[in-house]
């Protein structure tokens, strides 16, 4: 089922997610359907379950020929329950991003460009990856998104920030 995503301004966007206690529920597998479905439909990157207004920590991601991020590269479809992200060092890039939460807005975010994530599956299976560039960035907005974080509260510069048609005019990117 497709969810409504909360918008920047909603309170439940700025909590704290607490961690799932029991895997392989047929109420978990319910939310990562929705979480998925709700991610496809609106041809997102990715998508926290505090988003659709679940305080739990769990987000799902996965990028192949997205029209909102022409220029990525494919990142795997990936279920990912109570995070743990380390970064490889303290390199850092800066690149567009925009967020399902955040419609109609883009700004230049820094992102550690290599880390570690780990957590575990839907049925409690461990996941532990490297991963770099497009999909480190992914899973980092993505787990902020468990900590109460959007991503303009990480932009440094606010001449890279703005509307879309403002920032990009005569280009053709997708509205989130």
């Amino acid at each position: 089922m497709i969810r409504e995503v909360l918008k920047m301004g909603d309170e439940r966007l700025l909590a704290k997610a607490r961690p799932v206690e029991k895997f392989d529920t047929p109420e978990l597998h319910e939310l990562l359907a929705d979480m998925h479905d709700t991610m496809e439909h609106l041809s997102g990157a990715g998508l926290a379950a505090p988003q659709i207004g679940v305080g739990l920590r769990v987000v799902v991601f996965g990028v192949q020929n997205n029209p909102r991020y022409p220029q990525a590269e494919d990142v795997p479809y990936t279920v990912l329950i109570n995070p743990d992200v380390e970064p490889l060092s303290q390199e850092m890039e800066e690149a567009w991003e925009g967020c399902l939460s955040v419609p109609g807005l883009r700004g230049v975010v820094p992102r550690y460009k290599s880390l570690r994530y780990r957590g575990f599956d839907a049925t409690g299976a461990a996941i532990d990856r490297v991963a770099e560039g497009f999909h480190a960035r992914v899973v980092q907005h993505e787990c902020d998104h468990l900590d109460g974080i959007l991503y303009p509260m990480r932009v440094r510069d606010f001449t890279r920030f703005g509307f879309i048609d403002a920032l990009f005019p005569n280009q053709e990117i997708q509205d989130d």
